[in-house]
């Protein structure tokens, strides 16, 4: 028997893109494991860790990484032949974070007889979408270790579907709540359901000492969340419950992603928007290493944490972390008379390229009267490059030639989105980026369906088209970037390298 083997059936390296994506999103399920899982990719790739609480000694061809927080992340390649008098920084900037309902700080809730728990949402999320779906647990753990009582974080994952948010029965509702959709009150008809009481009595029965454990010990965990929640964590990471201190937990779709559709051409998860960028971003820096020895510029990628909630935080775009990471990267490559002269790394600043990767909205077959049909990406048709007259994004001429020309060198497509003039525009870490920093900035990003549902959709096919782009504008921005002449009348660059400009 022949069986028709759809991702066999796709290009080689579309399919490979494809199902690794899917392998990271699989490993990303919050903030804090998409850092883990980007850190993984680097060692493998031969990039070392930096601490931010030291000196940086820097050297052309060498590969770094640091993170601030454990949920955000930045990453670059030094090139070969790097100047302090010609060479700046090409950026590829994404986030980490995703809407998603998170635990409270004191999330012990008790109702009708059954344990609930306390859950807030985070950023603007489809809320219905994470009713009657199986839930599990995933974040951080802040753990007590050793005879000194140092404090480590663990990341904790349970994918045992131990929560549910149940929707009403349609016999219960009202006209009122039928006519209007369903619009959940998220204080009062989010909380998750974790275990009725008397099952949970009988756990406690069973369970004598762990409970006792929790509730005497020296913590602030033991008595704001269910002492059952806590020795589920204390038993996934193998510790004591009494020394774990604190946590940040979120829900999360126990469902796995994975491919899908008649042909298994797309991706089917939660957390596309943005996980897909940062997996971009990664992997089009691990990729673009071969070429890194013959290469002036610095190889950037920042993943940001907090776009969901307005990006203003230490971690995220609002704030300090690539104008810090662009400062430190100066000052560790420049001699010394060069950094002195530009102790801020304005004009290093001044010579870079930022592009913002974020999930773009493909055409919904069924509300395609909702795109401008002019502006109207396509699933499977490759990147989108985002346009605002208002700024909502920070794409400007300059700017998309230069991701158009990326994307006619790597043989792409490149998709064209604005909303219509009728509607409102969301907004990214695009414009945060260029008013913090100057430096000029593109805002693109891979088509989707389903943005800030639990279970969002997009094409495989993108992976590998998106995967392209960003890979040519990392090794080529460079060299492209000889043949811009903005603002002075005297060229930066007398000479365009060889192929840098438009070809006529």
């Amino acid at each position: 028997v022949i069986r028709w083997n759809p991702v066999s059936a796709r290009a080689p390296r579309a399919a490979m893109s494809a199902t690794d994506f899917v392998s990271y999103l699989n490993a990303a399920a919050t903030s804090f494991h998409s850092v883990e899982e980007v850190k993984r990719r680097l060692r493998a790739a031969g990039f070392t860790e930096l601490d931010e609480r030291k000196v940086w000694e820097l050297q052309p061809g060498g590969r770094h990484y640091f993170s601030r927080n454990g949920s955000a992340i930045c990453a670059f390649a030094v090139g070969g032949a790097f100047s302090a008098d010609t060479s700046g920084a090409v950026v590829i900037g994404a986030h980490t974070d995703s809407p998603c309902l998170k635990l409270k700080p004191s999330s012990t809730l008790e109702k009708e007889g059954c344990i609930m728990l306390g859950v807030v949402g985070y950023g603007g999320g489809l809320w219905h979408t994470w009713f009657d779906r199986d839930l599990g647990l995933a974040g951080r753990v802040l753990v007590r270790q050793g005879p000194e009582g140092r404090l480590h974080s663990m990341l904790v994952r349970v994918d045992k579907p131990i929560a549910r948010i149940p929707n009403l029965a349609i016999h219960l509702t009202t006209p009122d709540e039928r006519g209007k959709g369903f619009q959940p009150n998220l204080q009062t008809q989010a909380p998750p359901l974790l275990a009725t009481a008397l099952a949970d009595a009988l756990w406690n029965e069973k369970h004598p000492a762990g409970s006792q454990a929790v509730e005497t010990a020296d913590t602030p965990s033991g008595k704001r969340h269910h002492p059952a929640l806590v020795d589920l964590l204390a038993r996934t990471l193998t510790v004591s419950p009494s020394d774990i201190i604190d946590f940040e937990l979120q829900l999360t779709d126990a469902q796995p992603a994975t491919l899908g559709g008649l042909h298994d051409e797309f991706v089917l998860s939660g957390r596309l928007d943005n996980q897909c960028s940062c997996y971009l971003a990664t992997q089009a820096l691990i990729q673009s290493l071969p070429s890194l020895a013959g290469d002036s510029f610095v190889r950037l990628i920042c993943l940001f944490d907090h776009e969901e909630v307005g990006s203003q935080s230490a971690t995220g775009a609002e704030g300090p972390l690539l104008r810090d990471s662009v400062s430190r990267i100066w000052a560790g490559l420049a001699p010394a008379a060069a950094a002195a002269a530009d102790p801020s790394a304005a004009a290093f600043r001044a010579r870079s390229f930022h592009i913002s990767s974020d999930m773009a909205h493909a055409v919904h077959p069924n509300y395609a009267d909702r795109h401008d049909k002019a502006h109207g990406p396509k699933l499977g048709a490759g990147l989108v490059l985002k346009h605002n007259a208002n700024q909502r994004y920070a794409t400007d001429a300059v700017a998309a030639a230069l991701i158009r020309r990326f994307g006619a060198l790597a043989g792409q497509t490149i998709q064209e989105f604005a909303v219509k003039a009728d509607s409102g525009c969301g907004s990214t870490i695009g414009p945060a980026i260029a008013a913090n920093t100057g430096i000029r900035t593109a805002d693109v990003g891979a088509p989707q369906l389903s943005m800030h549902s639990a279970r969002e959709m997009m094409c495989a096919e993108d992976v590998g088209r998106s995967l392209a782009v960003l890979q040519v504008a990392l090794e080529h921005y460079g060299t492209v970037a000889t043949a811009v002449d903005l603002d002075v009348d005297m060229p930066f660059c007398a000479v365009c390298a060889p192929t840098a400009g438009w070809p006529a």
